[in-house]
């Protein structure tokens, strides 16, 4: 039986403990032999490896996290501390790694491949910032959204009992996607990303005229990129004259129960990561794309900007109009 090791690295997203028990139990119906990695490449040069059975994922897919944590390491950065994650890894005659994480990740993981021999490499794309070029989805991405929409519809209610104003910030790192999916999909008033362009100029004429036609309460979604939610609820108040509240979501987006959409998606990606591995694809990433899965060179995907679809943009410049 081959040994076959799975590891989460950077920043949690709902759907992770999906895919570790897909992982664990799709090993085993392969006939591997599955390895959890505590506290991803960070644990990997510790040896916090150990094998997994079915007791340690049993009733782990509905809760949100990592049940093997996840972590950022500067050490990894090290050639030195890739060697000897390369002689655990070794020591406990593991053939195969997959990682759940983003491009930082993926890059670790190319290095890994490039100074390895004869290991194979998996990665799935597992960030809510939706910001991994080669795929148009990625793990997590859907409960954030989901999470999101709770909060707006939350804070639509007292947006009209008060009239007021919310700038609600949403993450995403350098990406708008979370913001403008969001605003979007929550009838918001304005949304600001930095892959479009604005003018508070065309927004203060278009949210003067629906005040004189009633309108009492805006809702503004903008992307934490831009770093100006502060700004923009000053403008309300000052150039609108609508009292203006802001809401920074924050990591609350990075949690939570995994939809059942996340939970499906989990369960592909480590069903094509390990056919992939087993069928002799020695260092790719499986992505998601046009209803599809397919494994791409890692290169392809951790070395290039991901760029929002050009559809959702179009209706993302509709709101500056």
């Amino acid at each position: 039986m081959k040994n076959i090791a799975i590891l989460c690295s950077g920043g949690d997203v709902s759907g992770m403990n999906a895919a570790l028990k897909r992982f664990v139990e799709y090993s085993f119906d392969k006939g591997l032999t599955p390895y959890f990695v505590e506290r991803g490449f960070e644990g990997l040069i510790d040896n916090k490896i150990y094998k997994a059975g079915y007791s340690d994922v049993a009733g782990i897919i509905s809760r949100g996290g990592t049940k093997i944590h996840t972590a950022r390491s500067k050490r990894f950065l090290e050639q030195k501390y890739r060697k000897q994650a390369l002689d655990n890894l070794k020591s406990h005659g593991i053939e195969y790694l997959i990682v759940l994480g983003g491009d930082g990740s993926f890059k670790g993981m190319q290095k890994l491949s490039d100074e390895s021999e004869g290991l194979g490499f998996s990665g799935i794309p597992s960030t809510i910032d939706n910001d991994i070029a080669g795929t148009e989805y990625c793990l997590g991405v859907d409960t954030a959204l989901n999470i999101i929409k709770y909060a707006i519809d939350s804070i639509r209610d007292t947006a009209s009992s008060f009239g007021r104003a919310f700038v609600i910030e949403a993450m995403g790192r350098e990406c708008g996607y979370l913001a403008l999916v969001s605003a979007l999909t929550s009838g918001a008033e304005m949304c600001l990303i930095p892959e479009i362009p604005y003018e508070l100029d065309h927004y203060k004429k278009r949210f003067k005229k629906q005040i004189q036609e009633g309108r009492e309460y805006f809702i503004a979604v903008v992307s934490e990129a831009l770093k100006n939610s502060e700004h923009i609820a000053e403008w309300f108040e000052q150039e609108i004259e609508v009292e203006s509240r802001i809401m920074v979501l924050g990591h609350i987006q990075r949690g939570g129960n995994p939809t059942v959409y996340d939970r499906l998606m989990a369960f592909k990606f480590i069903t094509h990561a390990i056919d992939g591995l087993l069928e002799g694809d020695q260092s790719s990433v499986v992505c998601y794309n046009a209803g599809g899965f397919t494994r791409q060179k890692i290169e392809n995907v951790a070395f290039k900007k991901y760029r929002i679809n050009s559809e959702l943009l179009k209706l993302g410049t509709e709101f500056n109009k």
